[in-house]
């Protein structure tokens, strides 16, 4: 049995590059996660920091497919390291589910040839950028300049407005929520760009995430999505297509984003949408 295991595990390290794209483009069933992270966080361990242990756990909820950032991109400055990194523990453990979206941090020299690298050497589908962490605001000139780079190679960006709650920052690294009120103006200046809001709950409110909530190309994961029915209240704000499973794993329990989509009144469609069609869509277009 061990050779046969060795065998099979060699079969998987040697699939081309394009079977492999197949086979995560197509997969049945099942939930697409589209917020979890590899590596560990900086200022403690967390029970799945692990990748193996991290993979099994989602799929034994289930879960068919994770895209999957770094929390060592919050802090390192050597990116083009936390990008390979990244996609070699994608390939080594994910077995076809984990999808790597690398970051770009366009304050640090020669950006423009790691968002090159990433697409182009690792084969990523997307990024997903720290503001916050990286010290630059949503209408800064530089974030401009990625965001037009990154349309024009069709990429995913994946905008992360908050990592941790603000009261359980460690004293010498307090990092504020994301101001989101930029974001009206990146949809209507970037109109084919690809967005995704990750951990927005506490950035976005009111007025703002009914005006964001109306645009095609914004979409919103729920992995912060407070209040008893919070799902079902931010469908009164953005249709479900545009919603998408996300749990903030492992640094939030898998289960807690599960137990939002039974806790709220949800039709099947709507269900289906965010488990995996809204994902999906954001990948075939």
């Amino acid at each position: 049995m061990a050779v046969a295991g060795a065998a099979a595990i060699a079969t998987f390290e040697t699939e081309s590059s394009e079977a492999a794209e197949s086979s995560v483009r197509h997969r049945k069933g099942g939930i697409i996660d589209t917020n979890v992270s590899l590596c560990r966080w900086p200022f403690r361990r967390l029970p799945l920091d692990d990748p193996k242990k991290l993979v099994l756990k989602l799929k034994g909820a289930g879960i068919s497919q994770a895209w999957a950032g770094s929390f060592d991109a919050l802090l390192h400055k050597n990116l083009a390291a936390v990008n390979e990194s990244l996609a070699i523990e994608c390939r080594k453990h994910g077995h076809g589910m984990l999808l790597p979206f690398g970051t770009v941090n366009p304050k640090l020299p020669d950006w423009q040839e790691e968002l090159r690298r990433c697409q182009e050497k690792h084969e990523m589908y997307g990024l997903r950028l720290f503001p916050n962490y990286h010290g630059y605001k949503l209408d800064d000139p530089d974030m401009a300049k990625l965001l037009e780079g990154a349309e024009g190679r069709g990429l995913i960006i994946q905008i992360a407005l908050s990592m941790e709650d603000e009261r359980m920052q460690h004293p010498l690294v307090r990092v504020p929520n994301v101001d989101g009120a930029p974001l009206q103006t990146l949809v209507r200046n970037f109109p084919k760009l690809k967005i995704v809001l990750l951990n927005w709950f506490h950035a976005v409110k009111g007025d703002l995430l009914a005006k964001l909530g109306k645009s095609s190309q914004v979409c919103f994961d729920i992995a912060t999505v407070e209040e008893v029915g919070g799902v079902s209240k931010l469908l009164g704000n953005v249709p479900a297509e545009r919603v998408v499973f996300g749990s903030h794993a492992p640094f939030y329990y898998l289960e807690s984003a599960l137990l939002k989509l039974k806790e709220s009144p949800l039709r099947r469609n709507e269900l289906t949408a965010i488990r995996k069609g809204s994902a999906d869509r954001i990948l075939q277009s």
